[in-house]
């Protein structure tokens, strides 16, 4: 994630939220809003309603090592935030199911640039 930086603050997130562009898949749920930076910025939010802390932070790890893979196909200037729906059991969650529906999602979203 070197051309990433993260969004930290609760009013970024919800400046994203609000403004931002929805696009909704089976287990996750992705905001885009365009910036006016040359970066690229990567929110992941997880209710604490989905499971345990450890859970959670798995599931963060498999959406950022996702993203690391997606991240230099990706358009700059563009901020996007992840979302997992509340009804999804984290504990069932596999790394090639968020790559697969994350690349989706983006491809949908027409920022993701990639040949098939």
């Amino acid at each position: 994630m070197k051309e990433t930086e993260m969004l930290k603050k609760n009013y970024e997130f919800r400046n994203v939220l609000t403004k931002g562009h929805f696009f909704i898949g089976r287990q996750l749920k992705v905001v885009i809003f365009k910036n006016r930076k040359k970066c690229k910025l990567l929110g992941i939010a997880i209710s604490s309603k989905n499971g345990k802390a450890y859970q959670r932070n798995r599931a963060k790890r498999l959406i950022r090592e996702s993203y690391k893979i997606l991240e230099e196909k990706i358009e700059n200037g563009y901020t996007i935030v992840i979302l997992i729906k509340n009804d999804i059991n984290l504990k069932d969650l596999k790394f090639i199911d968020i790559l697969n529906e994350l690349k989706d999602t983006l491809k949908k979203s027409q920022i993701l640039y990639i040949k098939d």
